[in-house]
């Protein structure tokens, strides 16, 4: 005891905090509970809605100098913050700001989920994972770099798809792709799309799905991750190990690195679905099992939702091998349940089927395709595409995208994602949401006339344009030659 009580005193050092600033003016008055309250030397330096690395602990005089802004917030202004009287939001150019602000702190802070603190948690475990040396493992289908996360316990909890490594990506480890591309552009490639990306599209299907209520798109969001087994080029692996060997042997000019590892990527993180299967494997075996008409009427409702996200985002890529199914009969959840408990006492269980839409990173297209390659929807042959859409879904999807004010939000949300794209175009993205809002239009008419899936995909095909003064737009049926005026609110870019 006299021993430490001789000791100089030693100030314990915390793990940063990430520090939350509120955009909206109701919550100057008052702090979120999960919130730590950032210091006015901060507060100073970032604008509202962003955030800044606090270390608990130190003085303010040692404060001076290790707070700084994760998101830069300046740039453009959204239009829905505008309306609202939300802060200044950080154009795309300023995303590469996330890697340089990294300083000497860990890659998990370049990860800012202001409002989902399970899917936090649930990066916060991939992150732990890989510094424990639990590194993602690629997945050897498909034509890009996708990887498997897992948990420090080595259990798969996402799928991590990084911008660089998609199908034309500079980072892209698999060469089928780019031999394509090179040799044969006008064969392979989808045209109507914009390049490289697929991790937005990813995160915008889930949003489309979210706001929509569909619940068929496992939870998606574009995060931030660092790993080993990411594919790398070979001057990033040279640079690491360098300031890596500079750290160790000459601390003080190591520490002047902004960042000794590899560094992080960008991608869509989704949640991984267990017990699923692909849907093929399933529709063959219900084939010469029928299902009961109870469950019957279940899958042809998450069918019609599958459907739905399919056509407001314009998939072309949806094939029979890219959707999920899971399906737990009577029989075997018993025996499932006899397997985990050796006593007699188990409780009966309703069978489930549930289906989950993964893969969408070909959509969101800012033409409809109208090269040699049409990309159909391989579920229009199925025969639950020529049932009729169910009273449920109608009353489900139609009260939101019969609102003009619903489907506007919808496209500024996507606008809010799609800008942190360091390549983002404001042009096309307005393209994007014009083909979007045609396909919304095509929807509410087929719900309202009760018609099938089948009957919907042949449907002409529309594309909702903005004028650039008034509050009306044009709908052009590309399909034919006739237009006709569409009233809408105010075009969506308040410039136009």
């Amino acid at each position: 005891m006299a021993e430490e009580e001789n000791k100089p005193e030693e100030r314990a050092v915390s793990p940063p905090l990430l520090v939350f600033l509120e955009s909206s003016a109701e919550s100057e008055g008052a702090a979120s509970p999960h919130t730590p309250v950032t210091t006015p030397q901060a507060a100073g330096r970032a604008a509202p809605g962003s955030a800044v690395r606090s270390f608990p602990g130190r003085t303010r005089e040692d404060e001076a100098g290790e707070e700084e802004p994760l998101l830069k917030r300046t740039g453009v202004t959204s239009p829905k913050a505008a309306r609202k009287g939300g802060a200044r939001l950080s154009s795309s150019s300023d995303r590469d700001s996330l890697l340089s602000s990294a300083g000497h702190a860990a890659h998990e802070e370049l990860n800012v989920i202001l409002d989902d603190i399970e899917f936090a948690d649930i990066i916060h475990r991939a992150e732990q994972a890989i510094d424990g040396g639990v590194f993602p493992e690629r997945i050897s289908q498909g034509s890009s770099g996708s990887y498997f996360v897992k948990d420090p316990k080595a259990k798969i909890i996402g799928v991590f798809k990084p911008k660089s490594e998609e199908p034309y990506g500079n980072l892209n480890p698999k060469w089928t792709k780019y031999f394509h591309k090179v040799c044969c552009p006008c064969c392979f490639g989808r045209g109507c799309l914009v390049p490289n990306q697929g991790y937005l599209s990813e995160a915008g299907a889930y949003l489309v799905d979210e706001k929509l209520g569909l619940g068929v798109v496992p939870k998606t969001k574009a995060v931030w991750l660092v790993s080993e087994t990411f594919n790398y080029s070979a001057i990033d692996r040279a640079k690491s190990r360098g300031k890596k060997y500079a750290l160790e042997k000459v601390p003080t000019v190591g520490r002047k690195f902004h960042r000794i590892g590899l560094p992080p990527k960008v991608g869509s993180f989704q949640l991984f679905v267990d017990g699923y299967k692909e849907a093929d494997y399933w529709l063959k075996r219900f084939e010469t099992e029928p299902l009961p008409e109870n469950i019957r009427k279940q899958l042809q409702s998450q069918f019609e939702r599958l459907v739905i996200l399919d056509y407001v985002i314009r998939n072309t890529d949806r094939g029979n091998d890219n959707w999920l199914i899971r399906y737990e009969s009577q029989e075997d959840f018993i025996e499932r349940s006899k397997k985990a408990s050796d006593g007699p006492d188990w409780t009966e269980k309703e069978p489930i089927i549930q289906i989950a839409a993964i893969d969408n990173g070909l959509a969101f297209p800012f033409k409809h395709p109208d090269e040699w390659r049409a990309y159909p929807f391989l579920w229009a042959w199925l025969p639950q595409a020529k049932v009729p859409f169910s009273q449920e879904t109608r009353d489900l999807i139609l009260p939101r995208i019969s609102d003009m004010n619903f489907v506007q939000d919808l496209c500024e949300d996507l606008y809010e994602l799609f800008k942190t794209d360091k390549g983002f175009d404001k042009a096309t993205f307005e393209k994007q949401m014009s083909v979007m809002r045609g396909q919304i239009l095509n929807l509410t008419q087929a719900l309202k006339d009760e018609k099938s899936p089948i009957q919907l995909v042949q449907m002409p095909k529309v594309v909702v344009e903005r004028s650039r003064s008034g509050s009306q737009g044009r709908i052009v049926h590309l399909s034919n030659a006739f237009t006709q005026t569409f009233h809408c609110r105010k075009p969506f870019f308040s410039s136009w």
